[in-house]
């Protein structure tokens, strides 16, 4: 019996052509995050990755600190405690990046095209916090001055117009 000599052709794997990434000073805050190729609109940069805990353990843990590289997971008690080159990833108002989450994976990824040699940059949208300023610094021309979501804000205004209110009626 002859030798059956053809073959099913092999899928080649998917590979991510990630970007060469270098964590240095930067004119924002203390350290980001460059690229040294070019990243085309669309394109995954990088993961944020860390030990995920939960928030009451983070508010412990980081009680007393005044940088924290925590990032909340949607729907869940969650957080990452940032541990990679991500955390490095500063807040812009202007941002070149945004997050991404997919089955509980936080992704970076490109809003526009990326030239070698910028900071990757996106928007933090912080929420979930009673005492913190959050101010921005990031020089955009737009800047909001702040680095919470606007519905953080909402909530924080409906929040002091509570407390005003209050105040109002025990003073009365």
């Amino acid at each position: 019996m002859p030798r059956q000599t053809a073959t099913a052709p092999r899928l080649a794997a998917p590979r991510l052509a990630a970007p060469r990434l270098i964590v240095r000073s930067s004119k924002i805050h203390a350290a980001g995050c460059y690229t040294l190729d070019p990243i085309s609109k669309g394109s995954l940069v990088l993961e944020y990755t860390g030990p995920r805990i939960s928030k009451r353990l983070a508010d412990e843990r980081y009680a007393d600190r005044v940088v924290t590289y925590l990032f909340g997971v949607a729907g869940t008690n969650e957080v990452i405690d940032g541990f990679g080159t991500a955390m490095f990833v500063n807040h812009s108002c202007d941002p070149n990046c945004e997050t991404d989450e997919v089955k509980g994976r936080i992704f970076i990824k490109a809003v526009r095209d990326i030239a070698a040699g910028e900071e990757l940059l996106y928007e933090y949208n912080l929420y979930d916090s009673e005492d913190d300023d959050a101010d921005c610094y990031c020089g955009a021309p737009q800047c909001r001055g702040t680095m919470f979501s606007d519905w953080e804000l909402a909530r924080r205004a409906r929040a002091a117009a509570r407390k005003k209110r209050t105040s109002k009626k025990a003073k009365a």
